[in-house]
């Protein structure tokens, strides 16, 4: 019997296919929250099986608001993976953060407003811990593989996640870099938390195609600019991902795989055998 792949790629605009992967096959796959975004990929890179999701559907068929992220994140974890990278376009709201460069983010703040943001619902409620969105170990095996690729990256930095599919205008776009924020984008929210709760460890890996709108001598952000850098970077990202994997190791040393362990606050006693059916896969060591 196969491995599970144990680490997942989530590719967002401009990465609908990870080529370096060897004898991949399509799993399809059904959840209690619908189908995920495109059928999974998984093969072998670097001795290790490795996952991949197109976040935006085959031919990108799915805006931002329309991405089924709780289905995505169900799926992997139903998998067996238990590290997701993902992949993003973002804006730079710096002038250090110039297009063409990576950042890997250490901080997010959602600004989205119509989508689900937990899988906890229905009679059972969680309240988990998201100080730290991302997994800090992963977010540093991910920045030293983003590095060794010898493209310009950086560490750290907020990003924030809008709703979309529009871009900002220029007077959400200075308030965002009035509050602190680096980087700019649709889709870390609420992937991020949701793979939180389910016990798996999150990094971004995010590729600056513009200066979103702010930057007076540069022009506004249109989608040529965005696909222009993002297929520029494909081998990048490519070839950080293939380091990442070769070092990643099997074990977790982080919180991540008990992060729901001190979060469900309902009763035992009051859970439906619907709702403890529904997120067993994310609850059943806990709730016996």
């Amino acid at each position: 019997m196969e491995q599970p792949p144990k680490l997942a790629i989530i590719g967002g605009s401009g990465l609908y296919r990870m080529s370096l992967l060897k004898d991949a096959q399509e799993i399809e796959l059904e959840t209690p929250f619908g189908k995920p975004s495109a059928p999974v990929l998984v093969g072998a890179l670097e001795g290790q099986r490795v996952a991949f999701l197109a976040r935006h559907g085959i031919g990108h068929t799915l805006s931002p608001s329309e991405v089924p992220f709780r289905a995505n994140i169900y799926a992997l974890k139903a998998l067996g993976v238990e590290r997701i990278v993902s992949i993003s376009a973002c804006g730079s709201l710096r002038d250090d953060y110039a297009p063409g460069e990576v950042v890997v983010p250490d901080q997010l703040f959602d600004n989205t407003r119509g989508r689900k943001p937990s899988f906890f619902e229905g009679g059972l409620v969680a309240h988990i811990s998201v100080a730290n969105p991302y997994c800090d170990d992963l977010s540093a095996k991910l920045f030293q593989a983003v590095q060794a690729t010898g493209a310009t990256a950086h560490f750290g930095g907020a990003l924030i996640t809008i709703e979309g599919p529009r871009f900002s205008t220029k007077a959400e776009s200075n308030t965002f870099r009035s509050w602190g924020m680096s980087i700019i984008g649709m889709t870390t929210s609420p992937e991020a938390f949701l793979a939180r709760e389910a016990e798996m460890c999150y990094a971004v890996m995010a590729h600056v195609t513009d200066y979103d709108v702010w930057h007076t001598s540069e022009e506004p952000v249109t989608v040529e600019m965005v696909i222009e850098i993002l297929h520029r970077n494909t081998q990048i990202a490519q070839e950080a991902v293939r380091m990442l994997a070769n070092g990643l190791g099997d074990e977790r040393s982080c919180a991540c795989a008990s992060a729901l362990a001190s979060a469900l606050i309902t009763d035992p006693g009051h859970i439906s055998a619907e709702a403890r059916q529904r997120l067993a896969l994310l609850t059943g060591k806990y709730l016996k």
